[in-house]
């Protein structure tokens, strides 16, 4: 057990490390430090959701019966992916940091100018995936590998294949961050990403309460009443952030879409000016990604 957790501490950041050292020296790449930085944290998101969703389906496809059957990589893959949360909060604060210094953020008046007081505004601005990330590592790994009693590894598994939904979040980010928000690519991505996190993560705790009244032969409705209370809590705590999350994307994907349209029209050169102004002395994306304006097309750039 210990040596799949070393693994885990190993594999992250050293991808990250590989990946990060990759785009600085391959001479037809040449990145910055902040460019690498940010595309390699968003690499390794995705590295480790597809590795989370293949061994999700891997699961959940193994297991005839839902609570009793058991599967080897379900205890072991969760040890694996622990260290990934600690990882990604200092990942994320990484990019967090590069954004206050890339395209001119360090001289905006409202930017932090020292990391320490970054670190106070990224907590700030990230509270909730920082929360999330630190309840994954407290109390969602002791509750899955521990608690369960081997019991439920089905439902593991699907809660593993939320993860499918990462990738397109992570090349969202990537294309907002270097203005691509105009090309077709980030339209096909965004529409992506909003069916996806629908399907993988609003629908998946509904979804788990269906295929257990199913198994147990009580209706939907009668799900939540029958099983125990804690587990009703539970779901509510990790489904409500996902729910805050996807109210944003749906906002963003909206601007999206909407904001096509407003683009063909013409507009003057003061209002050119003070959006570009705005543009300067606006504070780096959220880290999440899940900003109301992290999907708004930047019509300046166009």
């Amino acid at each position: 057990m210990l040596t799949i957790l070393a693994a885990g501490s190993v594999f992250f950041p050293g991808l990250f490390l590989l990946s990060k050292q990759c785009l600085k020296s391959i001479p037809a790449l040449r990145w910055s430090e902040g460019d690498a930085v940010i595309v390699s944290a968003r690499l390794v998101s995705s590295v480790q959701a597809v590795m989370a969703s293949s061994a999700g389906y891997i699961i959940a496809s193994s297991c005839k019966d839902i609570l009793e059957d058991q599967h080897w990589l379900t205890s072991s893959y969760i040890m694996f992916a622990v260290p990934y949360f600690v990882y990604d909060i200092y990942a994320m604060f990484m990019c967090y940091w590069y954004k206050l210094r890339v395209k001119g953020h360090e001289e905006a008046s409202a930017a932090p100018q020292h990391m320490s007081t970054a670190l106070t505004s990224y907590l700030r601005r990230e509270f909730l995936m920082v929360l999330h990330h630190v309840v994954m590592v407290t109390v969602c790994f002791p509750v899955s590998v521990f608690w369960r009693q081997g019991k439920g590894d089905y439902f593991q598994g699907i809660m593993f294949m939320a993860e499918l939904s990462t990738p397109s979040v992570c090349l969202g980010k990537i294309l907002i961050q270097y203005k691509q928000q105009h090309t077709l690519l980030h339209k096909v991505n965004g529409a992506l990403m909003l069916i996806t996190f629908f399907i993988c993560r609003v629908l998946l705790f509904p979804y788990l309460y269906y295929v257990y009244g199913r198994y147990a032969s009580i209706p939907f409705h009668m799900v939540p009443l029958t099983v125990p209370w804690h587990c009703n809590l539970g779901a509510a705590l990790l489904m409500a952030p996902q729910l805050y999350w996807f109210s944003l994307i749906c906002r963003g994907a909206l601007r999206l879409f909407t904001g096509s349209s407003r683009s063909q029209r013409p507009r003057s050169t003061s209002s050119v000016a003070k959006e570009r102004q705005t543009d300067e002395n606006a504070l780096p994306q959220p880290a999440n990604g899940y900003s109301t304006r992290s999907t708004e097309p930047e019509l300046a750039t166009h």
